[in-house]
């Protein structure tokens, strides 16, 4: 009997990343609301900054960390994208964000802030965060 519970078929979700940098919250929303650390990974840059709290700003395995955390709330975001400033390769990205609902144990969750946003386009043409910075008008 074969008790496996990710049969050879499964895999993580991928990311369909843009070329649009005004998009590109939104390829976020999907890829944190997918519940997968590894397809959330896929948004970032290898150099990427992520800053779980205001004045903490974390890079590598602790970006990965920190997301996981997130997500391991159960419940997703949402994301309304207010500005998008594009200069070349670099775009700053102001972004309001909402988690709200219902963790699985069924505690009330809501969080919510305005992001400050640095992405960077690719050599492949597709943007990735370089600064996540979900507070980014919150003080210090």
């Amino acid at each position: 009997m074969d008790t496996d519970l990710n049969p050879p078929y499964h895999h993580d979700p991928t990311v369909a990343l843009t070329r649009d940098p005004a998009q590109h919250p939104l390829v976020f929303a999907a890829a944190f609301n997918s519940g997968s650390p590894r397809a959330l990974a896929q948004v970032y840059d290898r150099r990427a900054l992520f800053v779980p709290r205001p004045g903490t700003g974390v890079t590598g395995p602790e970006l990965l960390a920190a997301n996981t955390s997130f997500q391991s709330l159960g419940v997703p975001v949402s994301v309304r994208p207010r500005h998008t400033y594009v200069a070349d390769d670099t775009a700053l990205l102001i972004v309001d964000w909402t988690i709200d609902g219902h963790r699985p144990d069924g505690e009330r969750l809501h969080l919510a802030g305005t992001a400050t946003d640095v992405a960077r386009r690719g050599p492949d043409g597709l943007w990735r965060y370089l600064i996540d910075n979900p507070f980014g008008t919150s003080a210090a």
